[in-house]
């Protein structure tokens, strides 16, 4: 019987789902989980340009990755949500600052089930009482949260609303909230709306107090720090921005 390597064992103790059969050549790449789909069809492309190293995904919130980090889960690559994030884990010293750069950037919205009677026209609908429960990430280590409770101050709403928040544990689990019509609406990024086009209903696009932007770096200490680098430059080629694109994520500049 094939034994899990340490590097699935390491990753497997810092609260990862996966149990994964990691080779020594093996990239693993942690990202925010906005960008499941996108990595998921990343990955090949990388790999048929590097046929001797198969890369490992693995998502979670920013903060939780952050993390797993810190405490030596076997990572090579992190890809955040955000910039308090990586912020953290470049404090800690557990990403290389001279190689992080933005490389694609996303939308806040508000949406609701597709077959609900109610749709907010303003941020300001939400206080009323035909929305009771409202779906949004854990601020403190869910990046959409923040962009949502940072929204919501800006337009003094965060008060009235806060009692109403379900928290979720990143940003895909506030969509399936808001499929299956638990909540009465919800934020989540653009792109994560996108999945579900029958189910959830776009609302309105959120002001955020800053840029979304997501950043990406190699890993300090990496065991394949040159595939790790190579990583991050592949996604900002032609060829990647164009996938990360059809998935609806915008150009670091934010267009």
């Amino acid at each position: 019987m094939k034994h899990p390597s340490w590097r699935a064992l390491l990753l497997g103790l810092c609260g990862l789902l996966p149990s994964w059969h990691a080779a020594a050549a093996d990239l693993t790449v942690s990202a925010a989980t906005s960008l499941t789909h996108a990595f998921r069809e990343l990955a090949p492309l990388f790999e048929a340009k590097n046929p001797s190293h198969k890369v490992q995904l693995n998502f979670g919130s920013s903060g939780a990755l952050v993390q797993q980090i810190v405490k030596g889960a076997p990572v090579d690559v992190f890809a955040s949500a955000d910039q308090e994030s990586m912020d953290r884990a470049q404090a800690q010293g557990a990403v290389e600052a001279g190689e992080r750069r933005d490389f694609v950037s996303n939308t806040l919205v508000v949406i609701v089930p597709a077959d609900s009677a109610h749709v907010p026209q303003v941020l300001a609908d939400l206080t009323q009482p035909a929305y009771q429960r409202i779906a949004i990430g854990l601020p403190d280590s869910v990046p959409v949260g923040r962009y949502t409770q940072g929204a919501l101050e800006n337009a003094g709403l965060w008060a009235a609303i806060e009692p109403k928040t379900i928290r979720s544990q990143n940003v895909r689990q506030a969509l399936d909230y808001v499929a299956r019509g638990e909540v009465d609406a919800g934020f989540v990024y653009s792109t994560d709306a996108a999945l579900m086009p029958g189910k959830v209903r776009v609302a309105q696009r959120v002001p955020t107090h800053k840029p979304i932007l997501y950043p990406i770096a190699p890993v300090a200490g990496s065991r394949n720090a040159v595939r790790a680098k190579q990583f991050v430059e592949f996604v900002f080629s032609h060829e990647a921005q164009a996938v990360l694109a059809k998935h609806g994520f915008g150009s670091p500049d934010g267009r």
